[in-house]
């Protein structure tokens, strides 16, 4: 039987070498949620050019806006797939470094205070 650390190693792998498969297989083209999005914020028409091919803004004055970090989980043009590559697994990382976190304060709150 496994322990917990072998355990949680195994699922990091296994969660990075599904995300590395995927930075070769995932299309360029924006999903149907994306642009259902862009339609429904007025950015694209319904039948019209993609965000690819068209130039959209969008008034951020007075609103929350932020620049992703890795937009479209890539470091820049000009790094390709290892920039993907690179997003994947710093993503992967922190999000497993937040759960470890949550869990952490979830079991210490949990203990009685001497």
């Amino acid at each position: 039987m496994m322990d917990n650390k072998t355990f949680i190693i195994a699922g990091i792998l296994i969660a990075l070498a599904i995300g590395g498969a995927a930075v070769f297989l995932a299309s360029g083209d924006p999903d149907g949620l994306e642009s259902t999005a862009l339609v429904v914020q007025g950015q694209k028409d319904l039948t019209g050019a993609t965000p690819e091919d068209a130039e959209l803004h969008e008034e951020t004055e007075g609103r929350f806006s932020y620049t992703a970090p890795m937009p479209d989980y890539a470091m820049g043009d000009d790094m390709g797939a290892t920039g993907g590559i690179v997003a994947i697994v710093a993503g992967t990382i922190l999000a497993f470094l937040v759960v470890l976190g949550i869990a952490y304060g979830i079991k210490t709150a949990g203990k009685p205070s001497k």
